[in-house]
């Protein structure tokens, strides 16, 4: 069994971790504007999201 202890970042990851959110919901919310689909990791796999969206089965 591994384990793995969960630290919290450095002041500078946090900031790094926050710009990257928000690079993300920029990109998503540009997306979901523009009447694209986008792939998101949900539940432990990619997901398509949106109106567009290719449906699998």
């Amino acid at each position: 069994m591994k384990t793995t202890k969960k630290i919290a970042p450095s002041p500078e990851g946090q900031k790094q971790l926050e710009t990257l959110r928000q690079a993300v919901a920029k990109a998503l919310d540009k997306k979901r504007r523009l009447g694209q689909y986008a792939v998101i990791w949900q539940d432990g796999k990619p997901v398509m999201t949106g109106a567009d969206a290719p449906r699998t089965h």
